[in-house]
């Protein structure tokens, strides 16, 4: 899909969302944590299932659907991308815990990068070409900072380019801010 996602000014979608939760894992988000990024993505009328799964659940799909026996952080099911939008989103609490744990970053900031990611699949953003990654990252990027969330692949970097990074962004004076 080219172009950024664009919602009229002061228009919010409609937003038809379930909250499932198929796993008993510790710091889950809320459903209000959910539906807050989930909005914060979408910019059309939508028909959204979001279910947090454990990973026996994660494993199933991803071998049933993709073709890969291993449980993945987030997988999205795409209905309808005409209007409204139909779609479900799986994210995996185990997988996202392990994950922010390794890369050292809060876990509802990997929450809130994950269900953007998920809600960008389901209008048609991808990830298969570097330009697609590219325009992709930079959506989600800009998202998550909107609702003050730090850079989520500035994360992923080495050491190394992680300090540089860190220090440029200081260097132009735009610190990070994370919510609590």
């Amino acid at each position: 899909m080219s172009g950024t996602p664009k919602r009229k000014p002061g228009r919010t979608p409609e937003l038809a969302l379930t909250v499932q939760y198929g796993t008993r894992c510790a710091q889950l988000p809320s459903s209000a944590q959910l539906r807050r990024w989930v909005r914060a993505a979408l910019r059309r009328k939508a028909n959204i299932t979001l279910r947090l799964v454990g990973e026996r659940e994660a494993r199933e799909l991803n071998l049933n659907y993709r073709g890969r026996d291993y449980a993945t952080n987030v997988l999205t099911f795409i209905y309808s991308q005409h209007r409204p939008l139909e779609g479900d989103i799986a994210i995996c609490a185990p997988v996202v815990a392990r994950e922010a744990l390794l890369r050292g970053i809060r876990r509802d900031a990997h929450y809130a990068h994950l269900t953007i990611h998920g809600v960008l699949h389901l209008q048609g953003f991808d990830h298969v070409s570097a330009a697609e990654a590219t325009h992709m990252e930079k959506l989600e990027k800009k998202i998550l900072a909107r609702l003050g969330y730090p850079d989520p692949y500035l994360d992923a970097m080495p050491a190394q380019d992680k300090k540089r990074a860190t220090a440029a962004t200081h260097a132009r004076g735009q610190s990070r801010r994370t919510l609590t």
